[in-house]
């Protein structure tokens, strides 16, 4: 097209993607090219907007390295990767609903035997807390040897690789199902904690007028070949920050009640929560029948 104008450029760059690219390619590349040309109308952005926005975007990649990626963070705030997640992830035959991985999983935490503790480290004024359960297929049949990998912050509200006070994979673990399809580890009532806002991230938190604080949870990876892999998180019921969380990750059902120990326990708390995993193999079977 010789003569570009305001009413045609946007037909003018969908028309520029090649002939032979996959269909999938030119799904997404035609609606994103349609949706961004129609926000810059709608809002009559600026030159020196866009030039800000590109500066913006040159910040975050400044910022981010294998330990830290800004762009996904950025992604939180403006509630992307949780609607990414809802969309890919649904579930299908009432499994246990998942949430973001969040940017502190690391893989191979320490190995741990039913019933032990991901605390290396105690902090002042913590509330120690059992949680146990039973993962289940979603034909209610307890599921053994379910992988479980589990992590959380401290009560000073950072994860151990963001702390050097704290020892290597602090509050980290893995633990296994018993024959019984049931688990049982002791870990930190978590608290609230803001995600990192030193950066670009931070000054669009900033510009939205928005705080970067989460509420207390512990983090969930399930795994088990043949099953589903699900990725959640479990949150205190009396934290703050539910209604109101940063990165738009509570789920109503992923609220847990940590209550009081009964007398003579070695914890402060305990709380008691089931997961639901979906066996690929049987839903096959069932959808071939």
């Amino acid at each position: 097209m010789r003569s570009i104008t305001l009413d045609n450029i946007t037909e003018a760059v969908v028309g520029a993607l090649g002939d032979d690219i996959p269909a999938r390619n030119r799904q997404i590349m035609e609606a994103a090219l349609k949706h961004m040309h129609a926000f810059m109308k709608e809002v009559d952005l600026s030159y020196d907007e866009w030039l800000g926005a590109m500066e913006w975007l040159r910040r975050a990649g400044d910022i981010s390295d294998a330990a830290r990626n800004e762009f996904i963070l950025i992604s939180d705030i403006l509630g992307v990767e949780v609607l990414a997640d809802m969309i890919d992830k649904k579930p299908t035959h009432n499994e246990t609903i998942s949430t973001v991985l969040g940017p502190f999983y690391r893989e191979n935490p320490p190995v741990l035997p039913k019933g032990a503790s991901i605390i290396q480290k105690g902090f002042e004024g913590q509330e120690t807390l059992r949680i146990t359960g039973t993962i289940r297929d979603t034909e209610g049949n307890p599921v053994p040897g379910v992988t479980m990998d589990v992590w959380e912050d401290a009560p000073n509200g950072l994860y151990e690789q963001q702390d050097p006070d704290q020892p290597e994979m602090n509050l980290r673990g893995r633990f296994e199902t018993d024959e019984n399809g049931q688990y049982d580890l002791v870990a930190i009532r978590p608290v609230p904690y803001p995600i990192p806002d030193d950066g670009a991230a931070g000054e669009l938190l900033k510009y939205m007028g928005h705080h970067p604080m989460r509420p207390g949870h512990v983090h969930f990876m399930i795994m088990k070949d043949g099953y589903k892999s699900l990725i959640s998180q479990i949150y205190d019921s009396e934290t703050e920050y539910l209604d109101n969380d940063s990165v738009f990750a509570v789920k109503e059902d992923l609220i847990g009640e940590m209550k009081p120990a009964p007398e003579g326990a070695d914890t402060d708390l305990v709380m008691t929560f089931d997961f639901v995993i979906r066996n690929n193999a049987l839903l096959g079977r069932v959808a071939a029948e």
